[in-house]
């Protein structure tokens, strides 16, 4: 169950957080953050689950740069 969180959320999140303050940049940053913070109180407990909050973390990144450029085009 761990792994399919890790592996959904941060992508999630980082595009939650791009779409609410509308820098991508800034939403990787607080992302980075959450997970920083989960793994400090120990909630990441393998390497293993790190990779995969990071895979997942670059996955939502992209998606969240697409989506800023989509709406600059618009624009």
């Amino acid at each position: 169950m761990k792994y399919m969180l890790a592996l959904l959320l941060p992508g999630m999140i980082v595009v939650f957080f791009t779409r609410v303050v509308f820098n991508h940049y800034l939403g990787l940053v607080l992302t980075v953050a959450l997970i920083a913070a989960s793994v400090y109180r120990g909630y990441t407990d393998t390497m293993l689950l790190i990779v995969i909050d990071a895979f997942s973390l670059t996955v939502g990144f992209y998606f969240a740069n697409k989506m800023i450029q989509r709406k600059r085009q618009k624009n």
